[in-house]
């Protein structure tokens, strides 16, 4: 996992398992930006999701983790910016199959329905997989 920058960020319903992340991250000594939400206000996921995604494509972020109740609200908003590729995970076979044929550089998970537990064994395995190139390449060109 190196030296590798996270942005960081979630809605109201996703603010709980963003604390644990970033507890995850500093565990990890990897360095993350938190773009809110900062408190369990009811909040819209877009402006956050929008928020991540523009540091991953400054390159002020090698990746991001978005979180809301499901996940899917986050990654829908994040895959209408050209550049994102996010991916919601609810196992950590997807994590890894995400990072390593479809180079995802967004990770978007649901609060309401996974555990905690599973988040972060999820989170572990997108950040410490790589992406294998090859043939996986040629199917991402085609998506950009």
């Amino acid at each position: 996992m190196g030296n590798l920058k996270v942005a960081v960020g979630s809605d109201h319903g996703g603010f709980e398992y963003k604390e644990a992340v970033i507890d995850f991250l500093k565990s990890k000594n990897i360095e993350y930006t938190d773009m809110g939400t900062y408190t369990q206000d009811s909040c819209d996921y877009p402006v956050i999701a929008k928020k991540v995604c523009e540091k991953i494509l400054a390159g002020e972020a090698d990746r991001g983790i978005l979180i809301c109740g499901t996940g899917i609200g986050m990654s829908i908003a994040a895959n209408k910016i050209k550049g994102i590729r996010a991916s919601v995970c609810g196992d950590t076979f997807s994590a890894r199959a995400t990072r390593a044929h479809n180079n995802s550089n967004l990770l978007c998970l649901g609060q309401r329905v996974i555990g905690e537990s599973l988040a972060l064994d999820i989170v572990d395995m997108w950040l410490k997989t790589d992406f294998e190139g090859g043939r996986h390449q040629r199917r991402i060109d085609m998506i950009e």
